[in-house]
């Protein structure tokens, strides 16, 4: 899959969403180096291969720690939990889709990216992917269609929950099914980092 394969619809840009605060794993998800890079650079790395503009979505006071090379979205902390970064650059670029990955996941690759980008149907809100054991969407490794974000502000204003997984399961969406489902671990604490480097040190 190239840069030119997503003209086909509408354009998609990348989005590293990096700007959580890592409570439970105890220091900065993006910047544990699973890969010889920080992860927020690895996975800015494989999404800029295949997405017209790649961005990572940061805080304000993470600016300092990133790269003028990298090109970053400032939260503008107008919503909830990952739908502050995703509508953050919804509200910057309106018109397109964006291929989201949270930097929480340090076992996706770029075969897995281009899976889902394959496997892309614009017709609907978002394509996600989805593990075979829960079949439940993952908000953080998606494409967004811009249609979809702009419905979600609309969401956000009723909904009692700014989770977008409860979003997308309420709303017209593809599921995609990684060929495998590890791929979609999530690292979120000291004890998962340890997991992830042991499958790493394995393979």
């Amino acid at each position: 899959m190239d840069i030119e394969d997503c003209s086909s619809h509408t354009k998609l840009f990348g989005l590293v969403l990096s700007g959580g605060k890592s409570t439970r794993m105890g220091q900065d998800k993006g910047a544990i180096q699973y890969h010889d890079l920080p992860q927020r650079e690895h996975l800015y790395n494989l999404l800029s291969q295949v997405c017209t503009r790649t961005f990572l979505s940061i805080r304000k006071d993470q600016t300092d720690e990133i790269s003028t090379d990298i090109d970053t979205i400032i939260d503008l902390d107008k919503y909830k939990g990952p739908f502050n970064g995703l509508l953050s650059a919804h509200s910057i670029y309106p018109e397109v889709a964006w291929l989201v990955i949270a930097c929480d996941l340090p076992l996706i690759d770029l075969n897995a990216i281009n899976q889902l980008i394959n496997l892309r149907d614009t017709s609907k809100i978002a394509t996600a992917f989805a593990t075979r054991e829960s079949g439940l969407p993952e908000p953080l490794a998606a494409i967004w269609e811009p249609g979809g974000l702009t419905r979600s502000i609309d969401y956000l204003e009723h909904a009692t929950s700014s989770c977008p997984r409860k979003y997308l399961i309420n709303s017209d969406i593809k599921l995609v099914f990684p060929r495998e489902d590890i791929v979609l671990m999530n690292a979120n604490s000291e004890e998962d980092y340890r997991e992830v480097m042991s499958k790493l040190e394995a393979t």
